[in-house]
């Protein structure tokens, strides 16, 4: 459906520079935008794209100056304000018929709301409770004695095995499993033999969990996934582990078995923690970062081992420039002879 670019600067309280009659009907990037297009600046590296692009309006900071030949939508962060637009003129998410499908198992002695919504082939075991107002789309296990907070929505083919706790408004994704056992074994005559894993896994409100991520049930006691936290995918969260608040992880973090982590703490691709470790509150570790040792609130870590990343960079700017030290040392050690040949003459 196609919107004016008023109606799209009302909506998201921005300042229109341009014909609030002109007509929007998608979004694209700078370099992909085409006429009919709306897109975003949030960087200054990219200005050279901006000059280019054939989009009919641009969502831009309030600090943007030049001319333009686009329209331009002016708001204090452009990179929510693009969100805000695309909550308006994008398509409508798909909506799970309401009620409980004919093929869902909805196992004795389990208690669903009468608002939530049972896609096909789900099972909600025994002693389960589905709270108001949440979707299991197709394929969905919720486990025994687990509960899941109202307004959760659980999209195809998540796994939330027994005794879990998910609070209100967590979402999901594909192929996540919850409360799968942790890696717990010891050796006895050569061979691995399972502990058992007694523990619970709780999910806070406002929880978002990325496709394929694990987050294991804890040993005993609880692994936490603390209120507001965000995990990309393919996130694998150990046993006891517990996250605080407002976290943010990108795709393929990892944290070993009880590790504890702060509140709104920062984690790039790949990175990963160590058993038994804390990484404090406000904390950035770097992609690929490898966190061996406790990390201080507030800090910024990076490299392997994880160090303060102004002396990661500085390590790494040194050892690119090792091959060049090697022939330097060379040539030194060859005028060193040369000079004791002579001495010895």
């Amino acid at each position: 459906m196609p919107y004016t670019l008023g109606d799209i600067a009302e909506k998201i309280g921005a300042e229109l520079v341009g014909d609030p009659t002109l007509t929007i009907q998608g979004l694209a990037a700078l370099t992909d935008a085409r006429a009919g297009d709306l897109s975003f600046l949030t960087n200054k590296r990219h200005l050279c794209d901006m000059q280019a692009t054939q989009a009919s309006a641009v969502v831009v900071g309030m600090d943007f100056e030049g001319e333009q030949a686009c329209a331009l939508l002016k708001v204090e962060n452009p990179d929510a304000g693009f969100a805000l637009a695309a909550d308006v003129i994008g398509p409508p998410d798909p909506v799970l018929p309401e009620g409980i499908h004919s093929s869902a198992v909805i196992e004795e002695g389990a208690e669903v709301d009468p608002t939530a919504r049972i896609g096909a082939c789900c099972v909600v075991a025994s002693g389960a409770r589905i709270g108001a107002g949440v979707e299991l789309w197709a394929g969905c296990y919720v486990g025994h004695g687990s509960t899941v907070g109202a307004g959760s929505k659980f999209h195809p083919n998540v796994t939330v095995r027994e005794g879990v706790t998910v609070g209100q408004r967590v979402i999901l994704h594909s192929g996540c499993v919850i409360g799968c056992d942790g890696f717990g074994y010891i050796q006895e005559q050569g061979a691995w033999k399972k502990i058992r894993q007694v523990g619970v896994v709780v999910l806070e409100d406002d929880v978002e969990i990325g496709a394929n991520v694990t987050i294991d049930r804890a040993r005993f006691g609880q692994t936490v996934i603390g209120r507001g936290s965000k995990l990309d995918n393919l996130v694998q969260i150990a046993h006891n582990v517990q996250l605080g608040e407002h976290c943010a992880f990108a795709a393929q973090v990892g944290l070993a078995g009880s590790a504890v982590v702060g509140k709104n703490v920062q984690m790039g691709g790949q990175s990963g923690a160590g058993g038994h470790l804390t990484i404090g509150d406000y904390c950035v570790v770097g992609g690929r970062g490898g966190v061996t040792k406790d990390v201080a609130p507030k800090t910024f870590v990076s490299g392997f081992p994880a160090m303060p990343h102004n002396e990661s960079r500085r390590m790494h700017a040194n050892i690119a420039r090792l091959s060049t030290w090697k022939i330097k040392i060379r040539e030194m050690e060859k005028r060193i002879q040369d000079l004791e040949s002579g001495e010895s003459k």
